[in-house]
């Protein structure tokens, strides 16, 4: 896929407020969004559209984000990303045995989840990278790719050159590249709280 090539996403949430204000963050990032207020629409619309990620509140009416989550792992292989407003180690469990890429704890803002959201697409086109630098015959977990697409996202840098420094990082602090990544990672959570200094 090219990379100047927009994205599809589809942003699921029953708070028609949250759901515009993602809406409209990622339709300015350059993301092509489609969304739904409810599990049932969603659905439909993964069917048609077939996005390249899916945000999915995790408690609404009807059918939760974790039904949400169940079809579009098993028809579709669509990733997906929890919002919740809790994140109490019962709902983290579920998500994980789930699959779920990350869970983004509520109040969102959108310069919190555009990291996290360049860092899962990375991830899902990762066997098709051209670049040797980026691809590996080992697929790169998760966390690392968030982590690139935080740095991506911070310091306007292509996603190579936030590969390379974060390895750079890691052998500098002589540290595995993965628990590097989850620094970056609480790092960037950090910024993201009420009253942070940047």
């Amino acid at each position: 896929m090219d990379s100047n090539e927009k994205s599809t996403i589809l942003v699921v949430d029953d708070d028609r407020l949250v759901l515009a204000t993602l809406t409209h963050g990622l339709s300015q990032a350059g993301y092509r969004v489609i969304d739904a207020d409810n599990g049932d629409d969603a659905i439909l619309l993964a069917r048609e559209h077939q996005p390249a990620l899916a945000l999915l509140d995790i408690r609404m009416q009807g059918m939760s984000g974790f039904d949400v989550a169940e079809y579009l792992r098993e028809y579709h292989q669509i990733p997906f990303v929890f919002l919740s407003a809790f994140s109490d180690e019962a709902t983290l469990a579920r998500s994980r045995a789930l699959g779920a890429a990350a869970v983004l704890t509520k109040p969102l803002d959108i310069g919190h989840i555009l990291p996290v959201v360049q860092g899962v697409l990375l991830q899902s086109r990762q066997p098709g990278v051209d670049s040797g630098d980026v691809a590996h015959a080992e697929p790169q977990p998760a966390v690392i790719w968030m982590a690139v697409g935080a740095m991506m996202h911070r310091h306007s840098i292509d996603r190579n050159t936030a590969l390379q420094q974060l390895r750079q990082q890691a052998i500098a602090e002589k540290r595995p590249v993965l628990e590097q990544a989850e620094r970056v990672l609480e790092a960037v959570e950090a910024l993201a709280l009420p009253g942070a200094q940047p």
